[in-house]
């Protein structure tokens, strides 16, 4: 997947404005897990072509057979592609992409009940998607009937992730997807990483119209979180007062505590985003994971088990990410009616009752010197101020090496306060022996102190 952070142009020289110099407040840097709720039109017929081990699929034909189910809007109109068979297998070649707008039925929607299934799996902030690459805004916005409170639903859905997260003490946070919007051009389908950035529109009055959607999120939601996508009209870059930099500035004024990601096309962001990429060692700058628990944000029902993290594999992701300076925003698709599928809600359970006994080797802290070692059975190390946690990734092998630095003298105690039977050789390496109860754990944490 690419990354963002390097594409700022065009390149404005001298009367290039003035942006924001906030960094990546403490709050967001201790959170360490969020969640991404990707919903939308793309969720009635929720497919898209099965990826994962043994699908062969050549780079030419990746946007015609995209893994992303929210990418059904473009890949619907590519002539021949499986997503466009389906859908006049389904449909009918009558039924345009935005007439599924009718009939998104979304009465099974209880914003309380669904944040609280995501905060019980240990979110300390949620970002639900405004407006995706499709152009259906999910909040009663001014600039468009294309709208969940006017079609469908008929509900403002973003106000009452909103509110639900305000209640459940989390933070909550907005993606808006800023340059692409099919609804407002008439550009050909995007098939290649070329086209993503080509096939957009750059005018003033589209720049004046992100600009315009993102203050009124900015207005009615005071986000913590501002996560765009996909870049800004190069038409709103400038120094006017619907540009980017005015907006960012906008918000900050609004939101001292707010934090933005990268993806802007901007000199200015605040913590990296890497979608879907395994990151191999500490990076020093604050950044953020991203994936569905499959191959898709959206809900894809044509995914099953073989397709999708299961509970184990999330928590020994995040304590993964977290030991190497990131935060996890793993993704929960639901389905059209506002249910969390039984297979995504088995593993954010999981990972909610470990994080609920580990949290503490978590939650707050921070990289240590390195992120794991090279050799022996596979650990992860995260610090709390005086505190080493050592994170064993495969409980099974029964014990698990202190490193040299923390060898000797070190205490060390299980996450239920139990002292941790230990013995140290000759070499001066102290031996960890995991308790029995602990080896059918996805991850065993001792503190070290």
């Amino acid at each position: 997947m690419m990354n963002f952070e390097s594409r700022t142009g065009p390149d404005f020289g001298a009367a290039a404005p003035s942006y924001p110099i906030q960094g990546v407040p403490d709050w967001y840097r201790d959170a360490k897990l969020g969640f991404f709720v990707h919903w939308g039109l793309y969720s009635v017929p929720a497919w898209a072509v099965q990826h994962g081990e043994g699908v062969n699929i050549p780079t030419e034909d990746a946007y015609a057979w995209h893994q992303y189910a929210e990418w059904y809007g473009n890949t619907v109109r590519i002539p021949g592609s499986p997503t466009w068979q389906r859908h006049q297998e389904l449909y009918g070649p009558g039924t345009s992409y935005e007439d599924l707008a009718d009939q998104w039925d979304a009465s099974a929607f209880d914003a309380d009940a669904f944040v609280g299934e995501l905060v019980g799996a240990g979110a300390r902030y949620i970002v639900p998607t405004t407006k995706h690459h499709e152009g259906f805004c999910l909040w009663d916005t001014a600039t468009t009937g294309f709208k969940a409170t006017a079609r469908g639903p008929r509900r403002d859905l973003i106000g009452e992730f909103h509110d639900a997260t305000r209640r459940a003490g989390a933070r909550f946070g907005v993606y808006y997807s800023g340059a692409l919007d099919w609804h407002v051009g008439d550009f050909p389908p995007i098939e290649s990483d070329t086209d993503l950035f080509r096939y957009r529109r750059h005018d003033e009055a589209f720049a004046r119209y992100s600009a315009a959607q993102l203050d009124e999120l900015i207005e009615r939601f005071s986000p913590d979180v501002l996560w765009n996508d996909i870049e800004w009209p190069d038409g709103g870059k400038g120094s006017d007062d619907f540009a980017v930099a005015a907006v960012l500035g906008r918000y900050f004024d609004a939101v001292p505590e707010g934090v933005v990601n990268d993806r802007w096309g901007v000199p200015y962001h605040g913590f990296l985003t890497r979608e879907y990429t395994h990151i191999p060692d500490i990076l020093e700058q604050p950044w953020e994971s991203t994936r569905g628990l499959g191959y898709s944000f959206g809900f894809n029902r044509a995914e099953d088990e073989r397709h999708s993290l299961s509970g184990a594999e999330l928590i020994r992701m995040l304590v993964d990410i977290v030991s190497k300076n990131g935060n996890l925003l793993i993704n929960v698709g639901p389905a059209a009616d506002g249910s969390i599928p039984e297979l995504q809600r088995a593993a954010m359970r999981e990972l909610g009752a470990w994080m609920n006994a580990n949290g503490d080797a978590v939650y707050g802290t921070r990289p240590w010197i390195r992120f794991g070692e090279a050799v022996g059975a596979p650990v992860r190390y995260t610090r709390s101020r005086a505190e080493v946690h050592v994170h064993a990734l495969d409980p099974s092998v029964g014990e698990i090496s202190l490193p040299v630095e923390l060898s000797g003298s070190a205490e060390a105690r299980w996450a239920d306060g139990s002292a941790a039977e230990s013995v140290t050789g000759s070499d001066g390496v102290t031996i960890l022996r995991i308790p029995e109860k602990l080896r059918e754990a996805p991850v065993a944490v001792a503190t070290v102190s």
